[in-house]
Formats: structure tokens, C-alpha cells, sequence
């Protein structure tokens, strides 16, 4: 992005340094990314330009980090209000629920839950035939429901994130950033308008097509706008706002709901949620600056991953297959993606959940903290022990705090749904604690897996795997639980998959040792495998060398 004057190159860490001459023989000048020495370079003083470099990396990231929040936020709003909304858009399955007659359902005469058919609900009477205390009414819940939460967002979310992650690699990430957001938010503020089930496959469509670039910009922004030194700390500030929006969801959600502002209950929730994203939008739009590129100088010595990015987009995708096939990386996405599915499972039926067995109950003040405190000590906390316990017994102790930290949850999980409220929520904490701590580590397993040259490829393939496996596995919910009940339906999908999930990892223990010394052999006598064959071919072949600057400007999305 060109910047608007000199002013503008000291302000955010920028320098304007000359070049050289361009193509009408005119001295030519280029914006230069250096924040530690513009200020040197512009005759200001050094700390001073330092600091306001670091000042407005603070504040890119604090949008981001807003950006992501509402991401999360605008994305489970659905599951929160989803009784409300059922019952008034008609959708999901029926059953037996509680009458607005019945102040206190927990103390009422009748259990509406056990009753299973429609005559039977609405017959049912009390205080001498004088109050109703059943509906049969929609309940949130059942395959319309799953539909709505699983494959309708998931399929167009993780396919959409393909191109859009070509974008982030050529085009103006802060712009697109900003549409994405702006065009999820008018998706999440239509659906306070919506008045039939299509309405919200169409706004639930468009919602996955927004969100899916709002990572692929905001990392790539954030990897320009931090050292190396400090980017991880960044990435992780950022990743904070999946525990941030969800949490929200509940607290606006619940509350919201319940005020009923104007009789219109749930819709206001989408109106409050899709608001902010919009004016965010424009601000990103507005007050971020795109960063210039920077680019990574290697040693000369070490042309693994210049062999790869060589190669054709064929190649390439060959060599970004090769590490699937081994059993250890193969049986780690497996892993990953039931616990993932667990994730997803409980993630969109928690509502639905208490609504059915405990409707007298406010979850919104419990899960509105819960999640945000409990997740994120489980994410930094598990990549603490995990770093501790390799140090001690190498880098295959990492899959047994995986599985130690999910058997562990497991427990707490099936608990969560044996035990009645306030312990119901009070189990929840040691369950996000334990539970949520294979996600650092698993991704450490990972880049010990693979030759650095394609260490991010391979993790964005891992997301997309375990993601459209385990996104798709609420559908399973509605079909379980119409042969049993909803909490057995969640007692298997939960803390069951928490345990196989557990089993898995320890089945790609058998392997995974064998894999590591494989590669760590490889890469101390200077071999790559993955390359070999496929960057032998591309480097011998004179023509395709002629043209590496521009396969470089094609191929760039696979780097």
C-alpha cells in the first residue's frame, strides 16, 4: 500500500528509502519495512520511533483481536437462541417443555421432559385443572438444528478459506480483511430478520463465507507487523479472542433473550452482535495500514525451501501429501479430529442441553466466564508441561500429556452431564482446563513431523482435515439421541470421543518415535525425501529455471 507522505512512513515504523531507477529511467522510492530503525533513518530520535512502531503494532492487534472475537461471537449466537428461534421460525423437533405458566419448573408437579407424546403433554394438568403446566413446542434441537450448525457453515467455511488464503499472499490483506467482516456482519444482522428456515441456511451460508477470511488476514498482517521474536506471543493474544467471542455468546445470548427488548426477543441478538462487526469493519478499513511484505533471507547454504517453492503447483502438491501417508501424521489427524469433533459437539449443544433437562437454569452466567478463563489456562498451561516434559523424555512425551490431559477431562465431562447445576458448570472448569491443552501440543507434534520447508503447509492442511471431520460430527447428535435420549447422545459424542480420541494418540505412539528419528536423521546429514525426487527434477530443468521469478509469483499461495 502506497503510503500518504513522510509523515505516515514515521508514524507507523516506515521508511522511504531510494532504489534506484525505474523502468522511465526516474529515481524510484520504496516504502521499506524496518520499525528499529526509522526513526535513525528519518533523523528522529531511535526510542521515540521505536515506540510508536510498537504503540500501533499494539493497536493492529487489538483489532485483530476484536475482528476475532466477533468472529466467534457472531458464529455461536445461533446455538444460544436456537429454542427461541425455533420456535418461532419452526424448525428442529418437537417435544414436551414447560408453559409459561410455571414459574419455577425446577419445583413443579409434572416433569414435562418424560412425557413423549403431543396428547398427553397437552392434557396434562394441575392445581385441580386449573393450570397447563406443558407446550408442545419446538425445542432448538434435532437434524434441521445440526444442519444448520455442522455442514451448512463448515463445508463453505473450510473450502472458502482455500482461495482466500491465495489472496492473503497477493492482494490488500487489510481490505479484504475489512469486507469479509463487514460481509459476516450484515449476514449476522440479517438473521435477526429472518422468518423461515432457508432465510438461515442462506445467512448461515454467507456467515461461512466471510468468516473463513478472517484468519488467513489476520495472521499474514500480524506476521508482518511482529519480529520473529515476538510473533508467537502475538498469534497467541490473537487466538485468545475464540474463548473472548464465545463466551459472549452466551452472556449476550441469554441476557438479551430474556430482556425481550420490544417483544423481539433472540432477533436482538443478532442486531447487537451484527452491529459492532460492521463498524469495526470500517474502522479496520480506515485506521490500519498495510504492512509492507517482509521477506525471509536464508542462508544461501540451505536451499530446502527454495527447492520447494520451485517446484509447479503439481509438485508441490505431491510433496504436501507425501507426509500424510505417514501412519504416525495420519493417525494424529484422526486423533485430532475426534477430540476436535467433541469440541464442536458440545460447543453448539450446551444450550440446548440445559434448555431440555434444566430450563429454570441461567447458563449464560455461568458460561459466559467459564470457557474464557478455564481455555485459556488450559492452552498456555498444556504447551508449558508439554516443553518441560520433552526437555526430560524427548519429543514423543508430548502425545502422553495429550492423552493424560484427556482422560483426565474426560471424567469432568461426563459429569457435567450426570450432575445437576451448580456442579453441572462447576465441573466444566476442570473439563476446559484439561480438555483443551492437546491443541498447543498437538501442533508441536506436528512441526517435529515434517521438514521445515513445508511446516505451514502441513499445519493448514491439518486444520482443514480435522475441521471438516469434526465440524460435520453435531450431525451425529440428533441421530444418536433419536434412539436414545439427548444425554446419552452427548454422553458418547463428549467425553466418550475425549477417551477415543485419547486411544488414538496412544496408537500413533507405536510409530511415532520411528518417524521422528527418521526425519531428525534426514535433516542432519542435509537429506530431504519429501524434496528429493520433485526439486531435483525442477532445479535440472533449464527452462523452468528462466522462469522461476514468475512461478514464484503464481505458486506464492503454497509457501
Amino acid at each position: 500500500m502506497e503510503r500518504d507522505g513522510e509523515s505516515d512512513s514515521e508514524a507507523y515504523g516506515t521508511v522511504r528509502r531510494r532504489t534506484g531507477r525505474d523502468d522511465t529511467g526516474e529515481d524510484s522510492d520504496t516504502d521499506v519495512d524496518v520499525p528499529e530503525t526509522a526513526a535513525l533513518m528519518t533523523g528522529k530520535d531511535s526510542s521515540t520511533g521505536m515506540t510508536r512502531a510498537k504503540c500501533y503494532a499494539g493497536y493492529v492487534l487489538a483489532l485483530l483481536l476484536i475482528a476475532y472475537l466477533l468472529n466467534q461471537l457472531d458464529r455461536y449466537a445461533l446455538a444460544i437462541v436456537t429454542q427461541p428461534m425455533a420456535q418461532d421460525i419452526h424448525y428442529g423437533d418437537q417435544s414436551c417443555l414447560y408453559s409459561d405458566t410455571v414459574p419455577d419448573p425446577d419445583k413443579a408437579e409434572v416433569k414435562c421432559i418424560d412425557i413423549l407424546d403431543e396428547e398427553s403433554c397437552e392434557s396434562r394438568t394441575i392445581d385441580n385443572g386449573t393450570i397447563t403446566p406443558c407446550k408442545w413446542d419446538y425445542n432448538g434441537n434435532g437434524f434441521q438444528y445440526q444442519i444448520l450448525v455442522g455442514p451448512v457453515f463448515i463445508l463453505i467455511y473450510t473450502f472458502m478459506g482455500i482461495p482466500l488464503s491465495y489472496a492473503a499472499d497477493k492482494t490488500n490483506r487489510k481490505n479484504l480483511l475489512a469486507i469479509c467482516l463487514i460481509f459476516w456482519s450484515v449476514m449476522t444482522l440479517l438473521t435477526g430478520f429472518a422468518k423461515e428456515y432457508w432465510h438461515l441456511v442462506i445467512l448461515r451460508f454467507g456467515l461461512g463465507i466471510g468468516q473463513a477470511g478472517c484468519t488467513p488476514f489476520a495472521a499474514s498482517l500480524i506476521t508482518d507487523y511482529f519480529s520473529e521474536s515476538s510473533r508467537g506471543t502475538a498469534l497467541g493474544f490473537y487466538n485468545w479472542g475464540i474463548y473472548l467471542g464465545y463466551s459472549m455468546a452466551y452472556a449476550i445470548g441469554n441476557f438479551i433473550t430474556q430482556a425481550n427488548i420490544n417483544d423481539q426477543g433472540w432477533r436482538w441478538v443478532f442486531w447487537i452482535c451484527g452491529i459492532p462487526g460492521i463498524v469495526h469493519g470500517i474502522l479496520i478499513f480506515l485506521s490500519l495500514k498495510e504492512p509492507e511484505r517482509k521477506q525471509s533471507f536464508k542462508d544461501p547454504q540451505d536451499s530446502k525451501v527454495d527447492d520447494y517453492t520451485a517446484l509447479t503447483l503439481w509438485q508441490k502438491t505431491k510433496v504436501l501429501a507425501k507426509p500424510f501417508i505417514s501412519p504416525s501424521l495420519l493417525m494424529i489427524c484422526f486423533a485430532g479430529s475426534i477430540r476436535n469433533g467433541a469440541g464442536y459437539v458440545w460447543g453448539y449443544n450446551t444450550q440446548p442441553y440445559f434448555n431440555t433437562y434444566y430450563p429454570a437454569v441461567n447458563v449464560g452466567k455461568w458460561m459466559s466466564w467459564i470457557p474464557l478463563v478455564s481455555g485459556s489456562i488450559g492452552v498456555v498451561f498444556g504447551g508449558f508441561i508439554s516443553d518441560r516434559v520433552v526437555k526430560r523424555s524427548g519429543p514423543v512425551a508430548r502425545i502422553w500429556v495429550i492423552v493424560i490431559s484427556l482422560l483426565t477431562a474426560a471424567p469432568f465431562a461426563a459429569l457435567t452431564l450426570l450432575l445437576k447445576p451448580p456442579w453441572a458448570f462447576v465441573c466444566q472448569i476442570p473439563t476446559y482446563i484439561f480438555g483443551e491443552m492437546w491443541v498447543s501440543v498437538t501442533l508441536a507434534v506436528i512441526v517435529e513431523l515434517v521438514p521445515s520447508s513445508i511446516k505451514t503447509s502441513v499445519i493448514a492442511v491439518y486444520f482443514f482435515i480435522i475441521t471438516n471431520i469434526g465440524g460435520n460430527m453435531p450431525l451425529l447428535v440428533s441421530v444418536i439421541a433419536d434412539i436414545t435420549s439427548l444425554r446419552i447422545s452427548l454422553l458418547i459424542l463428549y467425553p466418550g470421543m475425549y477417551v477415543a480420541g485419547a486411544l488414538l494418540y496412544v496408537l500413533s505412539l507405536f510409530v511415532l518415535k520411528r518417524d521422528i528419528r527418521k526425519l531428525q536423521e534426514n535433516e542432519s546429514s542435509g537429506k530431504d525425501p519429501l524434496l528429493e525426487d520433485d526439486s531435483t527434477e525442477a532445479i535440472n530443468d533449464t527452462d523452468r529455471q528462466k522462469t522461476y521469478g514468475a512461478l514464484d509469483n503464481e505458486q506464492s499461495t503454497a509457501k
